[in-house]
């Protein structure tokens, strides 16, 4: 939800990809314009339809697997494939030759190791946002806070991918 406002402040047209309905619908309340429940068998041209058979000019993809490649071919030219994790579980492999006819970029983005390697740009940054934080325009939902000793029902919930926001542990 964070990377949907964030686009959205930045200006972009947001599409949300998620699992359910109902996830899209929070997707929708925090700034995204469309949104598309996915599946890697319809994810390519179920983006290339929602922008007008252009693509999509920046993947941010937490996910991983078998939603990797089709997000990767909806690109359009001179798009961004941002990495973010792999949720899914699967890291994925890529057809290089689309990188190369479409000009694209791939950008792995590790905010630990950013953080301790461009500390300045990281301060500006979190300056930024806590002040759209300060604004209202940049929240964080959360989806439940647990005792520490439930940590297992929090851990369910994460697994089963039920969580919409952030699952906390208290101590």
């Amino acid at each position: 939800l964070a990377a949907v406002e964030l686009g959205a402040l930045l200006g972009a047209r947001v599409i949300a990809c998620a699992s359910s309905e109902d996830k899209l619908a929070v997707a929708r309340e925090h700034g995204a314009e469309i949104g598309l429940v996915y599946d890697p068998a319809t994810l390519r041209d179920a983006l290339k339809e929602a922008t007008g058979g252009k693509g999509v000019d920046v993947v941010y993809d937490a996910v991983g697997d078998a939603f990797s490649e089709p997000a990767f071919r909806a690109l359009t030219w001179r798009g961004r494939l941002l990495v973010v994790g792999f949720a899914a579980g699967e890291i994925p492999r890529l057809p290089l030759n689309i990188m190369l006819l479409k000009e694209l970029d791939v950008m792995g983005v590790h905010w630990g190791v950013f953080t301790e390697r461009e500390p300045e740009v990281h301060r500006e940054n979190q300056r930024q946002m806590l002040a759209w934080v300060a604004e209202g325009r940049l929240t964080a939902r959360v989806h439940g806070a647990y005792p520490l000793e439930d940590y297992a029902a929090a851990l369910g919930i994460l697994s089963r991918r039920e969580a919409v926001g952030k699952v906390l542990l208290r101590p």
